[in-house]
């Protein structure tokens, strides 16, 4: 063993005080790194929920688009997915049962006309999962503008969307 004032005895503590002081500075590099990459996940998913609300809404009108179009040709009946992909006003991208797009549920219920009622429709869009997306739309045939709800499935009753 080294004694106090012994020159190796200083070394060996400027070599500890040096150690530590890296490590240091290593652990608080760690640290700043993982708070940017922390808040680059994060605005990252903000970012991918917001660009799956444009779609979703950007289809929502395109289906009440199309919905007016086979209204005004097909003798005043509004049309299932099924039937518009048939036609070719809707792509495949629509197809399934019920169709997801953009991580989200798209469910057209459509009543048909009789005597009583006219032809309409209703379409709700819900999230798969809110990693992804959060709020809920929902638009029909009577009013023609998109509701939107964060919390449950909107309905005719929610404010309408601001755009």
């Amino acid at each position: 063993m080294l004694a106090p004032n012994h020159p190796g005895h200083q070394m060996n503590s400027t070599v500890k005080r040096t150690i530590t002081g890296i490590a240091a500075m290593i652990l608080l590099g760690s640290l700043v790194v993982g708070v940017l990459l922390g808040s680059a996940v994060y605005g990252w998913k903000a970012a991918q929920r917001a660009g799956n609300e444009a779609a979703t809404i950007q289809n929502m009108n395109t289906i009440a688009a199309v919905e007016v179009q086979y209204y005004n040709t097909h003798n005043r009946t509004f049309g299932t997915f099924d039937q518009l992909i048939k036609e070719e006003m809707l792509t495949s991208k629509f197809s399934g049962d019920p169709p997801v797009s953009e991580h989200y549920v798209l469910t057209l219920h459509v009543t048909s006309r009789n005597a009583d009622q006219q032809s309409a429709y209703t379409l709700n869009v819900d999230p798969v999962s809110g990693d992804a997306t959060t709020r809920h739309f929902y638009i029909d045939s009577i009013t023609g503008s998109i509701h939107v709800n964060e919390d449950q499935p909107a309905g005719p009753t929610d404010p309408p969307l601001e755009e």
